[in-house]
């Protein structure tokens, strides 16, 4: 079995290989597949784990796990080979793993985009998510990011300049801080990235728009909107292969009931909405939300916030085309954003506004980052500003963090701790499912090759075997099928061979002091009348598009 080295970031080839080894030392609990290609031709590798003993993946419960959709968030792919680690070495010594395994199935995609994933790893170049050209075809005049300095970084470069909104900290001379409003007569300076200026007039810098503009996060069809009022959003909803994929895979595989897709960074637990209030979602659906979200928050100390109340860029813009908006509006299914990571909090910066902290916070708050790289990374995460030539702006500073090791993604020293408490949270959220039972199927004999059967179909999950409210409004769940299967030479005297019973709820619904007012509305009573003189089995089977399939067989005489 792949020991996954947790001091270091995988590449895409040796994920595959790592998911390949998987499948090959546990066959009976992981299978792998491709379900589609990437723009530059690499399989999107997904692992099923169950136990297929128990059945096969589709008729039963299932979870969704997804990562790397944007390309620097390396993190998340290791989460998800961390919780794939985690489940098959914990099969069959750890009973809730076990259980796990036996009664639901989980459904990983560690890379959903490793053109974007390799070229991150490989390059200094920022790429959002996939690398083909877009939004132009063409190079576009003014500052593009380049390594100027051939040091493997792109990082800041600071100009003297008495018009620039900078200056030096007092307090650390790495530390770059805003110019007061009414500051004037010291050293100022202009902050670009470091990079290179396609034909400069030598007075206006402007910056070039990105040669690979995709945003993968801005491509579901969930609000979709243009790229003039959504950057990154690609020509039509579903535009990019690797969105496609995922659309077809989990459109087919409706018991899909949970989702997480692992992002980076700031310690993060988002839910749906981007583009509403809460008060703009059914209140049940919020109910259940909170309360897997406050879970969230118990273990793993992120904290549990809407996207439109706790994570908006803009406090008078909404974000279009997210994957977890999508899974929920139009799958019903209960999916969350996990910003993995908190560089920031680390470093003793616990209570912010997770976006508004980037556009204003104290110089103490800078200072702490930088003790706190001082501390743990022997200085190592922030490079000293240094002079440097630049072909166009001559005499300039080249310095500032390496964020993509720092912020954007845990030094590897970090990342093991960074992943334990976010798969313990995946695992309880898968184990919220609903979960249809069969229980205490019996046979009464009548007399005369007369048979009284009986079962009991159970929903014995936290969810209800709907999903959500959302799920039956959008019509992508059916009614509860039960099914009576009779030998050959028997007959049905009274009851349906074949019958729709609704949905069963869960314990999600339990809620009040007085613990709700439907405390068995998670079964439901089956019976038939058959007449069966040569004896025989009878079968009976309940199919739920998101509780999965249960059978039992009941000998006649």
């Amino acid at each position: 079995m792949p020991a996954i080295d947790f001091m270091r970031y995988y590449r895409p080839h040796e994920v595959a290989e790592a998911l390949q080894g998987f499948a090959e030392e546990f066959p009976q609990l992981a299978s792998l597949r491709s379900i589609g290609k990437s723009h530059e031709g690499r399989d999107l590798w997904l692992i099923t784990l169950t136990n297929q003993a128990t059945g096969n993946d589709e008729e039963k419960p299932a979870y969704w796990l997804d990562a790397n959709i944007h390309a620097t968030e390396v993190t998340g792919c290791m989460g998800a080979l961390h919780l794939i680690q985690t489940v098959l070495n914990g099969y069959g010594t750890d009973a809730r793993l076990t259980a796990l395994l036996d009664k639901w199935a989980l459904y990983v995609l560690p890379c959903m985009n490793p053109d974007g994933m390799e070229q991150a790893l490989t390059s200094p170049v920022y790429v959002r998510s996939g690398t083909r050209r877009y939004p132009f075809s063409d190079d576009r005049d003014g500052l593009y990011p380049e390594d100027i300095d051939g040091d493997g970084l792109i990082l800041q470069m600071r100009v003297v300049d008495p018009d620039g909104g900078w200056k030096v900290s007092a307090k650390d001379d790495r530390l770059m801080r805003r110019r007061d409003p009414d500051e004037y007569g010291g050293t100022y300076y202009r902050l670009y990235t470091e990079g290179r200026i396609r034909n400069y007039d030598g007075i206006e810098v402007k910056i070039a728009p990105p040669a690979q503009g995709l945003d993968f996060n801005r491509n579901w069809p969930y609000i979709w909107a243009p790229e003039g009022q959504q950057r990154g959003a690609g020509p039509f909803p579903g535009s990019e292969p690797e969105i496609r994929a995922v659309l077809q895979f989990l459109t087919a595989h409706p018991n899909v009931s949970g989702a997480i897709s692992y992002h980076t960074y700031s310690g993060a637990i988002l839910r749906p909405y981007s583009d509403k209030a809460d008060d703009g979602m059914t209140i049940e659906d919020l109910w259940t939300f909170k309360e897997i979200g406050g879970r969230g928050e118990q273990i793993t100390g992120y904290k549990h916030v809407s996207v439109f109340h706790g994570f908006r860029y803009h406090p008078r813009q909404v974000m279009s085309g997210a994957f977890d908006d999508w899974a929920y509006d139009q799958m019903g299914i209960y999916s969350f954003t996990v910003e993995l990571w908190d560089m920031i909090g680390e470093a003793g910066v616990k209570d912010r506004d997770f976006i508004e902290w980037f556009r204003d916070h104290p110089e103490e708050d800078d200072l702490k980052l930088l003790k706190w790289n001082d501390d743990n990374l022997d200085g190592a995460g922030f490079i000293r500003w240094r002079p440097f030539d630049h072909p166009e702006l001559g005499q300039i500073e080249i310095g500032g963090w390496i964020e993509r090791r720092t912020l954007g993604n845990p030094p590897e020293k970090f990342l093991l701790k960074c992943l334990e408490p976010n798969t313990e949270f995946v695992i309880a959220h898968a184990r919220m499912g609903p979960k249809l039972e069969l229980r205490q199927p019996t046979v009464k004999a009548l007399g005369e090759g007369i048979f009284h059967i009986q079962a009991v179909a159970v929903n014995s999950g936290y969810l209800p075997t709907y999903g959500s409210k959302q799920a039956l409004k959008t019509g992508v769940v059916r009614p509860i099928e039960v099914r009576l299967e009779l030998p050959e030479e028997a007959e049905l005297v009274s009851g349906p061979a074949f019958q729709e019973i609704g949905q069963l709820e869960g314990r999600a619904n339990k809620r009040g002091i007085f613990g709700g007012n439907f405390p068995t509305d998670n079964l439901k009573k089956l019976e038939w009348i058959v007449r069966a003189p040569q004896g025989g089995k009878a079968t009976i089977s309940a199919s739920s598009n998101r509780a999965g399939t249960a059978r039992a067989e009941v000998p006649l005489g």
